[in-house]
């Protein structure tokens, strides 16, 4: 099947100007596994005296934000991120390998949601955080409650906070977490989603079918004018298509869909990609999940700091209040915008790429 696949292009791959390492962090033996990736890239990388991050913040805000976007540190997970909390209704249990994405995002989902300087964290102590994993499956309450996904058994997410093939290069975290999956002889998935192509090391690895790789795509105004640094959608679905004839279960994470002028001829097009990069696949296992734009006041305020001249709209006025189940405020799309986005999606997908299960829209 590999023939059917497209050459692969060479890889659009991150590389952080300042690369530090706490004493913590070098006590695992991942901590050394990184450090001696990094190094072998001809990267520097900063041993520090203490556990604690220093030099990140600059004279202006712009500033800080491009200190700490080019900043990879390694570290130890906080005790908090141990403990696993569900993630509906995308999966049971999230669990995070790493904090912070070197992605320019002007939409960014962690916008508001991480608190400080935007550093990309990566964690060190991946051994006892993939061993801890044992104590949910089995106790999951969100997709194995579901009677249409409860054969997916016990759902693992671990790209909440990060974009794993971002920092696959520099960690290998996402390819012992892929091992891990296919070792651990009970029903579970790992799932995590990425806007970078970057699947080599994934192809030919022993998987088990318990690993979901979803790639997020949008239409070309919002992946061309508002996701800096990240692969191009062609070559996101490329890397699709080369897991998918790899026997890995894929998804697509279309995200965030937004009303841009002539949406349905722009997500249009983006769907006639999809059909393209599916195309032959056998015994295709195949996702959707479909995710509207939303924002928060707190994020908004954010992504105007960090990226001042976006077009993105965000605009209050326009937007119906959400509330979450703890108050917290969103503005999403009106009722009427959002009824007929969903089902326009829902409809094309179905008449386009009818092997594609939609898991959930919101």
């Amino acid at each position: 099947m590999a023939a059917l696949a497209p050459a692969a292009r060479p890889a659009r791959r991150w590389t952080p100007r300042r690369v530090v390492a706490t004493p913590a962090a070098l006590e695992h033996p991942h901590g050394r596994r990184i450090v001696a990736r990094v190094e072998a890239l001809g990267i520097e990388v900063e041993r520090l005296r203490a556990n604690r991050l220093t030099g990140v913040r600059g004279q202006t805000d712009r500033e800080t934000y491009a200190r700490a976007k080019s900043t990879l540190a390694i570290v130890v997970s906080p005790p908090a991120r141990r403990t696993l909390q569900p993630i509906a209704p995308s999966a049971d249990w999230r669990f995070d390998l790493a904090e912070g994405c070197p992605a320019h995002c002007q939409y960014c989902y962690l916008a508001g949601s991480l608190t400080g300087p935007p550093v990309t964290r990566v964690y060190a102590d991946l051994d006892g955080i993939l061993a801890g994993l044992a104590d949910y499956a089995g106790r999951g309450t969100v997709t194995s409650r579901s009677a249409a996904r409860v054969e997916e058994g016990t759902t693992f997410e671990a790209s909440c906070y990060t974009d794993p093939l971002a920092l696959e290069h520099l960690t290998g975290s996402w390819r012992r977490a892929v091992e891990h999956f296919a070792a651990w002889d009970a029903p579970v998935q790992l799932r995590w989603t990425t806007k970078y192509a970057d699947v080599d090391t994934f192809v030919g690895l022993p998987h088990a079918g318990r690993t979901r790789v979803r790639f997020s795509v949008n239409a070309a105004p919002v992946s061309e004018r508002m996701e800096g640094g990240t692969a191009t959608v062609p070559d996101r679905l490329a890397a699709l298509r080369r897991l998918a004839l790899d026997g890995y279960p894929v998804g697509l994470t279309v995200a965030p869909i937004i009303a841009v002028p002539d949406w349905r001829r722009e997500y249009g097009l983006l769907l006639d990609q999809v059909v393209t990069a599916v195309a032959g696949v056998p015994e295709l296992d195949l996702t959707a999940e479909l995710i509207t734009h939303r924002f928060t006041p707190g994020s908004r305020e954010v992504l105007l700091g960090w990226y001042p001249r976006t077009r993105l709209e965000m605009d209050e006025a326009t937007r119906r209040r959400k509330y979450g189940k703890f108050g917290a405020v969103k503005y999403v799309y009106p009722r009427e915008v959002m009824t007929e986005l969903r089902t326009w999606f829902e409809r094309e997908l179905v008449e386009r790429v009818p092997a594609c299960r939609i898991l959930y829209w919101t």
